[in-house]
């Protein structure tokens, strides 16, 4: 059984190596264990209902929705719940919306094991665990840089290489408005074509192939 004192975590990323991995590092610790194992948001929410779990590790990038989707998802019936995201993302825009739907750490997959438990204990303890190069990262975000759901919607048709014609087809608007959206995310986003918005889109987490 159980002592009272030991942390209780789920592990949500969609790589079992990777999850199983991070679940083996965890366990190593005697104040520490794994409660649940899971590869999908879906998962991530039903497990955490089960197990009401004292820290939640959340991949982003999940096949069914994405992890800040989960992570929102929870918050709705568990407002305390606490999450560290554990990612390969960097991009401002990814850890902005990691943070804001309620993320009180964020681990670049790569880092120290060390990392990884300091970051579990510190958010447990209702601390945040936000590293250097994240926070740099978070400094860099332009704060007129916000896109419009629509803007994304386009942004990321543009990332997938459709022309105006087709992305005015594919959302069922005018291509004058496609237009008027793409010079809209040029200025936004501080990039002179389409192709700089395209990389500027995927180094910041604004869009992913």
């Amino acid at each position: 059984m159980t002592e009272p004192s030991t942390l209780r975590v789920l592990v949500v990323d969609d790589h079992p190596i990777m999850r199983y991995g991070i679940a083996a590092i965890i366990q190593t610790r005697s104040d520490m264990t794994v409660v649940a194992q899971t590869g999908t948001a879906t998962g991530a929410v039903q497990l955490f209902r089960e197990h009401s779990p004292d820290i939640t590790l959340m991949d982003l990038r999940l096949p069914d929705r994405s992890g800040v989707d989960a992570i929102r998802a929870i918050r709705q019936f568990a407002p305390q719940a606490r999450f560290i995201v554990l990612t390969t993302y960097e991009g401002d825009e990814d850890i902005h919306q990691a943070l804001e739907a309620g993320a009180r750490g964020y681990l670049i997959k790569g880092m120290p094991h060390e990392a990884l438990i300091d970051a579990i204990r510190k958010v447990c303890a209702g601390g945040r665990f936000v590293p250097p190069p994240v926070v740099r990262a978070l400094e860099s975000r332009l704060p007129d840089g916000e896109l419009s759901s629509r803007e994304k919607e386009v942004l990321s048709l543009l990332v997938r290489g459709k022309s105006n014609r087709e992305i005015a087809k594919e959302l069922s608007i005018k291509e004058a408005t496609v237009k008027s959206h793409v010079s809209v995310i040029l200025m936004r986003l501080n990039v002179a074509d389409r192709t700089q918005a395209v990389i500027t889109a995927l180094q910041r987490g604004l869009a992913h192939l």
